[in-house]
């Protein structure tokens, strides 16, 4: 089975074994340019997720987009990997390429208790993307009134 198959389904065990044979793979990019953990993250693969950040991964990685695993899992939804990610040293300020942040994901797609997170580790309400829309613009834009007075 192919390595990123393997982060897709959480097998964590060969996974584990593919890196220790051949720690390259901890940051190798898929054909589609995304690293093992951002990978592991957009699939839900928390545990995955946890294995690779224990193993060394760069929880600061980038795919094709400059998006980082917290991005990700801001516009996914997984707060319980956000926490994780943040603990493992995620910087809750970075920006893609289109300059959106984490925090501008979990507002644009309505993910409250990812802006609590994002916000109580420093997150910058005030960072603004490529268009020049701050988290608050983003969720307005959404129809999310009550998150975007939390990012105000």
């Amino acid at each position: 089975m192919d390595f990123f198959d393997l982060i897709r389904q959480g097998k964590d065990e060969q996974i584990k074994d593919i890196i220790k044979n051949d720690p390259s793979f901890l940051e190798k990019p898929n054909e589609k340019g995304f690293p093992p953990l951002i990978l592991a993250t957009y699939n839900g693969q928390a545990g995955t997720a946890k294995l690779l950040v224990e193993l060394g991964a760069d929880v600061e990685a980038r795919d094709v987009a400059g998006n980082t695993a917290l991005m990700g899992v801001c516009f996914k939804g997984y707060t319980e990997m956000g926490e994780m990610l943040i603990k493992a040293g995620a910087d809750v300020n970075a920006q893609n390429y289109q300059g959106a942040t984490a925090l501008i994901y979990a507002a644009t797609f309505g993910h409250e208790a990812l802006i609590k997170l994002l916000l109580a580790h420093g997150a910058d309400k005030h960072v603004v993307d490529g268009r020049g829309n701050t988290a608050y613009v983003h969720a307005k834009m959404q129809g999310l009134e009550e998150l975007a007075e939390m990012v105000r």
